[in-house]
């Protein structure tokens, strides 16, 4: 769990008490998940789900191949 210091303005605040006693929830961090949830479903971008990011890393940590030029490339994969 990561631990944040935020300013939140008196509207965010308001809000934040609201979305808390309307969902029962603990806190305001558990409030500021819940924001963030529901606008990771919302928008339903894959890039946003943590799985994509485990994927990304998974990849990112991947040997990768040195092809050189282009003709290097076309030679490699026999594109002509």
């Amino acid at each position: 769990m990561v631990n944040a210091l935020i300013n939140l303005n008196d509207n965010t605040n308001r809000i934040l008490n609201i979305i808390k006693a309307e969902n029962e929830l603990k806190d305001k961090s558990e409030a500021i998940e819940f924001v963030v949830n529901d606008y990771i479903e919302r928008e339903n971008n894959p890039k946003l789900r943590p799985e994509y990011i485990k994927k990304a890393l998974k990849i990112h940590k991947e040997k990768s191949i040195h092809v050189g030029t282009i003709e290097d490339f076309k030679k490699r994969y026999r594109i002509k």
